[in-house]
């Protein structure tokens, strides 16, 4: 769209005009005064030529008065100074689905919002630089020129419209901090203290003070300061929630109205500052800089997500933490632990890599063949869980976070010394892991395959689905290492999955519930009711990453075949029994196969990249939590290379006590 000049601006000029076209009118001006959008003092020199222009002409100088007083008849400005850059709404998915809406569906000058018309009127980043950067001479004359009579006696308009706005948004805040979601949240000084019930008074008090005639400094002073006070005891009050949050879960729609609540007392004193500055036009300028960031923020999905789901985040990761303390060994007697418990978990898979064949036998449809494989995963791992082995692969998602809790203070002498050994200590659980896996499911799964040639003459799979097998495990085959590190994005996600369901079941106290709710304590005693509250407390979260994991394994492929993405899972311990399984089935011929030894030198790699990709976003993951800059994460990076020059072994065996 080509934007129009100044002359035919001025020319256009019309008060009588319709709404949408006066607003294309306003709508325009602002653009010409963006120009290139690259430099602020090219804009600010736009307003002056601006200026200019109209000040050089009395008769347009009479039009664009004429039109300021209809734009403020017909638009309620006081919006946008108590409202602009807040949500309407108190819940975080309804303002999600409302900003997608915007961001989809074109706005219209044709409207009485003014909310809405700020948008279109100031849509670039480049509005709060420009805005900011307008010298006290330039405002001045703006003011002068816009000038228009109050609808209360002894102020101005931009002073009326400003006492509305801090009670607008005063009355918001009054909303929130009487909910009963945040109230019973609240510390107990807090709910005594009551800071929310005496905030329309103060507010009142202020607005009288200030349209006195004649008006008392010393009295508009100690209005001010009262409101700010009881501001910063609002305040105060609604930050003694978040202590609630940390220590009985995450809900991300408290966090929205949190920040909300916080933004609004922000707000307020802005427009304090503005209503009580001494130079006005300044002020002005500064708070319509900060509504045009706050815009900005307002249609931005990403940084909905980032601000309140931060603290999911790093709850998530901090309960992945808690979990993955369990999976790293730091000395030999741990690490000879974890290679019989990774055995166990190996032996277990042999029975879910004859139950898959089983499933696949039986000629069932896609989806319930993927349905009934999902459950067979599923009831696998959870079995794996509750027998206290260990399966390789799900221990980076859920030992990157704490290996990241390391990171809450790098300003400590032996922070970074610390996080390298963490890392060294994972990459050898993991080595121990592995080859438990590994070492223990091949001889189970050759065995089963043995006893079932001995007891039917037939072994596991037939040479045709032993063909199969090789051709999926093949390293030259281009999916092979692709959908290994899918299967690492699903192992990642299972650990999300722990996280947030852990956090859930806190965060509704459901162990309590399960310890003391009449009904289930009639059921099943009170003895028995405190156990099962400690066991689903303590197993809650493997629960969630086992099963999840387990359905997407099984029931993710076809659901992604079926529109047209051929990802499978590759999983280095599922994959080893199935080449073992294929192997049993050529019996010693297999030697003679270099279809088999592409598949052996692919296992390695498969096993690294289910690691490292499922570890590699866990981390990056709790890092962003625990707000770790790129600077740290460099010295991060140079410590653990460091340490694997100098001590390559203390990465595979431990060196501490036998």
């Amino acid at each position: 769209m080509t934007t129009p000049t100044l002359s035919s601006l001025l020319d256009a000029l019309d008060a009588d005009a319709p709404l949408a076209q006066r607003h294309l009118w306003l709508i325009g001006l602002l653009d010409w005064v963006r120009g290139n959008k690259l430099s602020p003092e090219d804009s600010v020199a736009r307003i002056q030529r601006f200026l200019d222009a109209v000040q050089a002409r009395p008769e347009l100088q009479d039009r664009l008065r004429q039109w300021w007083r209809m734009l403020a008849d017909t638009v309620d400005s006081t919006m946008v100074l108590s409202d602009h850059g807040f949500s309407p709404r108190t819940a975080f998915f309804s303002e999600f689905v409302d900003r997608l809406r915007c961001k989809i569906l074109p706005g219209t000058p044709e409207t009485t919002d003014a909310g809405e018309l700020f948008g279109l009127a100031l849509p670039s980043k480049v509005d709060a630089a420009w805005l900011s950067a307008l010298d006290e001479r330039s405002l001045q004359r703006i003011g002068d020129l816009l000038s228009s009579p109050s609808r209360t006696p002894g102020v101005t308009l931009w002073q009326d419209e400003l006492l509305q706005a801090i009670a607008f948004c005063s009355s918001q805040i009054l909303a929130a901090g009487v909910a009963s979601e945040l109230r019973l949240r609240m510390s107990l000084e807090a709910r005594q203290l009551q800071p929310f019930n005496g905030l329309s008074a103060d507010v009142e008090a202020l607005r009288q003070a200030f349209i006195a005639t004649p008006r008392e400094m010393p009295e508009l002073e100690a209005a001010a300061a009262r409101l700010r006070q009881r501001l910063e005891l609002c305040r105060q009050a609604a930050a003694s929630v978040y202590p609630h949050l940390n220590d009985h879960g995450i809900s991300v729609n408290l966090v929205f109205i949190l920040r909300q609540l916080r933004e609004r007392v922000l707000r307020v004193r802005d427009l304090m500052d503005c209503l009580l500055s001494s130079t006005p036009e300044a002020s002005a300028a500064r708070l319509l800089s900060r509504l045009s960031v706050a815009g900005q923020e307002r249609r931005s999905l990403r940084s909905l997500v980032r601000a309140n789901a931060s603290m999911l985040a790093a709850k998530v990761t901090e309960r992945s933490a808690e979990t993955g303390e369990h999976y790293i060994t730091r000395d030999r007697a741990e690490y000879r632990g974890m290679l019989a418990k990774a055995a166990g978990g190996g032996a277990a898979t042999s029975l879910t890599t004859l139950l898959k064949f089983l499933i696949g036998a039986v000629g069932l449809t896609a989806f319930w063949a993927g349905m009934w494989s999902g459950v067979m995963y599923a009831a696998s791992f959870v079995l794996i869980q509750l027998a206290h082995w260990t399966l390789a692969t799900k221990q980076p998602a859920m030992t990157a976070p704490a290996m990241a809790a390391k990171l809450k203070d790098l300003g400590a002498t032996r922070a970074i010394e610390d996080f390298v050994d963490e890392v060294t200590h994972l990459v050898r659980s993991q080595v121990a892991a592995v080859l438990g896996n590994v070492g223990m499911v091949t001889p189970c799964v050759l065995l089963i395959s043995a006893g079932m040639q001995w007891a039917s003459g037939k072994p596991m799979i037939s040479k045709a689905e032993a063909d199969h097998v090789f051709q999926t495990l093949h390293l030259l085959t281009p999916s092979t290492l692709l959908f290994a590190a899918f299967t690492g994005v699903l192992l990642f996600t299972a650990s999300l999955i722990a996280g947030a369901v852990e956090n859930w079941f806190v965060l509704h106290r459901l162990d309590s519930a399960l310890r003391y709710n009449p009904r289930i304590t009639a059921v099943l005693g009170a003895a028995r009711a405190d156990r099962w509250a400690n066991f689903m407390r303590e197993h809650i979260s493997g629960f969630a990453s086992n099963i999840s994991l387990g359905f997407m394994l099984g029931l993710l492929p076809p659901v992604l075949a079926f529109v047209g993405l051929g990802l499978e899972a590759r999983h280095v311990t599922l994959s080893t029994g199935q080449l073992s399984a294929a192997a049993a089935a050529y019996g010693l011929q297999v030697w003679k196969l270099s279809a088999f030894w592409w598949c052996v030198a692919a296992i390695p790699l498969i096993g690294f990249l289910n690691l490292t990709v499922s570890f590699y976003l866990a981390l990056q993951l709790a890092l962003g939590a625990h707000s770790v800059n790129t600077y740290d994460r460099q010295r991060l990076r140079s410590a653990v290379w460091q340490r694997l020059r100098r001590h390559p072994l203390s990465f595979l065996w431990p060196r501490g006590k036998a």
